[in-house]
């Protein structure tokens, strides 16, 4: 396929793609947010299928994660950044059809050596995403150069403390100012704010320490301030959704908000949709 007829093909119904990355579109927003699904949320069924899910839950954005089953007519295929142009078109035309945008990808590993971080780029342009997602502190370096050829924003995720692990340090909102602060404005934070709870930390408190510097987030509320605790529908659970919602809006955040809902695993569809509604209903309330 010729670059020319794959620009033609990689076409969604939130708009026509561009060579680089570009902003989220207002007809992707809900409530005032680019809200949708993190795939890992159904990682039980195969990226078609995550596809599908989101738009039954109401989101119109997606973030993918690396490995998942491709179809289940192709479940050994894993879908990432080893995809073929032929799995992208697939992908991109299911996409289009359930009227839904990709905009994310991660938690990926990005590797410190160009040719294998390039790659990783490479699929998000090809995706037209908005951002990747990481945890490769190592490779920041390379990661700045590359943001700045392929317009790509970088967002560092955290997963909660551990406590047998002192050297883990990405669960610390100021640790992880200290790596984005110095560099280009589109490297910052995933804000994983449930992982924050699990942490013992304040999410809104954790947004204030990143101002200017989420460019993604991993929304979640949960049921107890604890390391085991799970996910629950939003305004149900344990962390302050309107105060998160409010000091996003503070910081004029403009990146994807990713329901990442990790409980109830073959039925999330509904809490999802709950947690979609939610914000919906913010965003008319505003």
């Amino acid at each position: 396929m010729s670059m020319k007829n794959t620009f033609v093909c990689f076409t969604l119904a939130c708009g026509l793609f561009t060579a680089a990355a570009t902003p989220i579109p207002d007809d992707c927003l809900t409530g005032g947010f680019a809200i949708g699904c993190q795939a890992w949320s159904f990682n039980r069924y195969s990226v078609m299928e995550a596809i599908d899910k989101t738009a039954e839950a109401g989101g119109k954005v997606i973030e993918f994660y690396p490995g998942q089953k491709f179809s289940v007519d192709q479940p050994d295929l894993k879908w990432d950044h080893n995809a073929t142009d032929e799995m992208i078109a697939a992908v991109q035309a299911h996409l289009k059809e359930r009227g839904i945008r990709a905009v994310n990808y991660g938690v990926v590993a990005i590797p410190p050596d160009e040719a294998g971080a390039r790659k990783i780029f490479e699929f998000a342009k090809k995706l037209n995403l908005y951002g990747i997602t990481t945890e490769s502190v190592g490779s920041i370096d390379i990661i700045q150069k590359l943001v700045k050829e392929y317009d790509i924003h970088v967002g560092f995720h955290d997963h909660p403390r551990q406590p047998n692990n002192p050297s883990y340090k990405m669960w610390d909102p100021n640790y992880v100012l200290s790596v984005v602060k110095d560099r280009d404005p589109r490297i910052g934070s995933c804000a994983d704010v449930g992982h924050w709870v699990r942490s013992g930390l304040n999410p809104v408190d954790c947004l204030k320490i990143l101002h200017g510097r989420i460019m993604n987030s991993h929304l979640k509320d949960l049921n107890e301030k604890k390391l085991e605790a799970h996910d629950v529908p939003y305004g149900t659970g344990v962390s302050d959704i309107p105060a998160i919602l409010k000091e996003l809006k503070k910081q004029k955040f403009v990146g994807n908000v990713s329901v990442e809902y990790e409980y109830d695993w073959t039925n999330s569809v509904p809490e999802i949709a709950q947690c979609i509604g939610f914000v919906r209903g913010y965003g008319v309330k505003k």
